[in-house]
């Protein structure tokens, strides 16, 4: 498995986070300590024990933009630009021997050039310490895809939608934002960023398979944010559709719970819902599976929702017998009566002790649905021709890990807000993803409906210093 991969494509969903966040900086420092003092370096250059520790924290490489403010020396963007490029073309060995050899750079501000934030823990040690960080970086980056230098402009992303037979589609949450439906990520707006009243530790805790099982009243007070209130789609899920209407689409992966895509009119047997969705919930104690709206009220409500199926059988028990409390499926230790289980008659006790429902989205620790890998190996790989990435930052394994599988000939399209620093796309088109779909079509020829797409002029710019970075904005309303 390369070093750049985070997980196989079988892993359970993860969040992929990179090396410099805040947290559980003080436990691995002294992780760190602890490995560090049981296993030196070697003579012949050997890795610490101890890099088992970064390997799935490197994945996710932080923006330039966001280390302006702090007193670290990083390469500039067009640094770290000329100092990839140069490894590809000479190699490893000799891209060393140009560099930290020859005293041109140290390796702590070279790491700052394939994505790595010097780790506040290694501050005031020698340069050496972060030469296992740097090979890291540096094994990540030969693994990358590289970006098809025949792909470049504005032209060429339209040449390829209007020749391509079998495009996959991978989505995020940035595709409904245009709706109201808020995505994870972004500050301020984004529901994580919103989640900080909880007092987790991490706000991605809500969606933790063993927080749900120990508290699914969690998930449930934040539901109601989630849920989707409406069954209207976007223009881009419009153009998804388009792209079905055209024989185009061969499958839209989408990591979005929010079913819209269904709604929009892709067909079954062209979506796969990577992450689960709202449409059914499942009884984590007997299986036992109902439609999302028969649970609705208790979503909107923030009231945890109990298995009917349990809540009968439990009632046709014979009169006199003691009833033992279930465990709900939730944990092999002794339940204990919860904050959220106030029932104090033998009724509300019955709905208290019964199965808890659980939407079936896919949460961090789960694994994805078997028809994601099977798809994607078995199917797309072979058949795929165009790859367009839409509304997404690629931050959760596996589905991250797609662009990299996919045969490295086949050319790419990101399409989002901001670009994705840790996938080399070919074409980069930044903006409102309905507003750049909706300009793609218009210069193919392509009759995009939707009635939220009004007659605006587009302007597009080349990103000063890349020859395949585009904004796209509004000027007319």
């Amino acid at each position: 498995m390369e070093v750049f991969h985070g997980s196989p494509l079988k892993a359970p969903a993860v969040e992929i986070v990179d090396l410099t966040s805040e947290h559980d900086v003080d436990d691995e420092k002294r992780e760190v300590e602890r490995e560090d003092a049981s296993s030196p370096e070697t003579d012949d250059g050997e890795e610490y024990d101890h890099l088992s520790l970064y390997e799935d924290m490197l994945d996710g490489m932080p923006d330039h933009a966001e280390w302006e403010d702090e007193p670290v020396d990083v390469c500039t963007v067009e640094e770290s630009f000329i100092f990839r490029k140069r490894l590809r073309l000479v190699g490893e060995d000799q891209f060393i021997t140009e560099t930290i050899e020859a005293g041109a750079i140290t390796a702590k501000k070279l790491c700052t050039a394939f994505g790595i934030r010097p780790p506040p823990f290694l501050e005031g040690e020698p340069d050496f310490k972060y030469f296992p960080l740097l090979g890291l970086g540096i094994t990540r980056e030969l693994s990358k895809r590289v970006k098809l230098p025949r792909y470049n402009t504005i032209d060429d992303a339209v040449h390829l939608l209007k020749q391509s037979k079998n495009i996959i589609v991978l989505t995020g949450a940035g595709i409904s934002t245009s709706l109201g439906i808020p995505d994870f990520r972004s500050k301020e707006t984004g529901l994580y960023s919103q989640l900080e009243h909880l007092g987790l530790s991490d706000p991605q805790e809500v969606f933790d398979i063993r927080i749900f099982q120990e508290d699914p009243s969690i998930f449930y007070s934040v539901a109601k944010d989630i849920l989707p209130s409406t069954r209207k789609f976007s223009p881009t899920h419009a153009f998804i559709k388009l792209l079905q209407d055209k024989d185009k689409l061969l499958t839209n992966f989408t990591q979005n719970i929010d079913n819209l895509e269904s709604y929009a009119g892709i067909l079954p047997e062209k979506l796969i819902q990577c992450h689960g969705s709202f449409a059914t919930a499942t009884c984590v104690e007997c299986g036992y599976r109902v439609k999302c709206e028969e649970i609705y009220k208790d979503l909107k409500a923030g009231r945890v929702a109990r298995c009917d199926r349990c809540i009968r059988n439990l009632r046709l028990k014979p009169f006199g017998i003691k009833r033992k409390r279930s465990t709900n499926g939730l944990s092999t230790s002794k339940k204990k009566r919860q904050s959220y289980e106030d029932s104090t008659d033998d009724e509300d006790y019955d709905i208290a002790v019964a199965g808890v429902m659980k939407p079936d989205i896919t949460f961090f620790g789960e694994d994805l649905p078997a028809t994601f890998h099977d798809r994607l190996t078995k199917h797309d790989k072979d058949l795929v021709d165009l790859v367009i990435v839409i509304g997404t930052s690629l931050k959760v394994a596996p589905v991250s890990e797609v662009s990299g599988f996919l045969p490295p000939e086949t050319p790419q399209l990101y399409i989002s807000r901001e670009p994705c620093q840790h996938v080399d796309f070919d074409i980069d088109l930044l903006g409102e993803c309905d507003t750049i779909v909706t300009e793609l079509c218009r210069r193919a020829g392509w009759e995009l409906k939707h009635e939220m797409i009004k007659e605006d002029d587009v302007d597009v710019q080349l990103h000063e210093g890349y020859e395949s970075r585009y904004s796209f904005r509004i000027t007319s309303a």
